[in-house]
């Protein structure tokens, strides 16, 4: 059975960017997952469809009006019930969601299928929110225009975690954040490029050297750009191997600032 994605959104078209293109669009073809959208204009009630008006109390922008879009998320839920969910979750893609991650990533990819919402203009009616979504969504603490494109990351990272998606079943094992460490550098042919050589534990063909050499850079590369994720890694417990390969990493650090400060 294929994951069951419907999206509320007014602007349909640029999902054809995860169905029709990349990892995600060859997913689709396969029928791993079904995309479904809907345009809150088509369930206006005037001549003029319209979706949005100003916010009481004042201020700058515009605000969703409640009813076109929980006509469009009833219209979702039937057709996600009729594919034999019983009970669709509807998630709003928000600023002030729940930031997503791997792990949520992974929780959300278990489910049967999903209901995203991409609000436009300065947000969407909290009526609707309070009468129809189950979690809210944020991508980062940014602002973006609308919710469409946080739902294509939502989407493409929810469907690398699908079986059948990716050629090799264990490339989405390896991705970084997975065990909650950064990944570690690839390389691949030649050798040798613009004077750089390729580190020579890789080609060695010696395999447990070479897996030793990826969790030290792993933990490295975690310690020197995401030091936060680090020390959350530390909190839940690493192994005592894992110590000394960051240990190790750290001391050949220092050696190579030292190094490099030589006159």
């Amino acid at each position: 059975m294929s994951f069951e994605f419907d999206v509320i959104t007014l602007f349909p078209e640029m999902f054809h960017a995860v169905t029709q293109h990349g990892v995600t669009g060859k997913a689709n073809n396969h029928s791993i997952f079904q995309l479904t959208t809907w345009n809150p204009r088509e369930f206006t009630k005037n001549k003029h469809r319209t979706v949005d008006d100003s916010p009481y109390g004042g201020g700058p922008g515009m605000v969703m009006l409640a009813q076109p879009l929980e006509d469009a998320i009833v219209s979702a839920k039937n057709r996600q019930i009729g594919a034999g969910i019983s009970a669709p979750q509807v998630a709003y893609l928000s600023p002030q969601g729940q930031q997503l991650d791997h792990n949520l990533v992974v929780q959300l990819s278990k489910l049967p299928g999903l209901i995203l919402l991409c609000g436009r203009y300065e947000g969407i009616d909290e009526r609707l929110i309070t009468r129809h979504v189950d979690m809210e969504i944020s991508i980062g603490d940014y602002v973006i225009s609308g919710g469409e494109l946080a739902a294509m990351v939502l989407i493409d990272s929810m469907v690398r975690q699908m079986p059948g998606t990716l050629g090799d079943p264990d490339s989405a094992d390896q991705d970084s954040f997975v065990s909650g460490l950064l990944d570690f550098p690839h390389y691949t042919r030649p050798t040798v490029y613009q004077e750089c050589k390729v580190p020579e534990v890789l080609l060695s063909g010696h395999h447990a050297n070479i897996n030793r050499w990826r969790l030290q850079q792993s933990l490295g590369r975690t310690w020197q750009r995401r030091p936060d994720l680090l020390a959350l890694k530390i909190a839940q417990g690493i192994s005592k191997e894992e110590e000394k390969l960051l240990e190790e990493f750290k001391q050949s650090c220092t050696a190579g600032l030292k190094l490099g400060t030589r006159k």
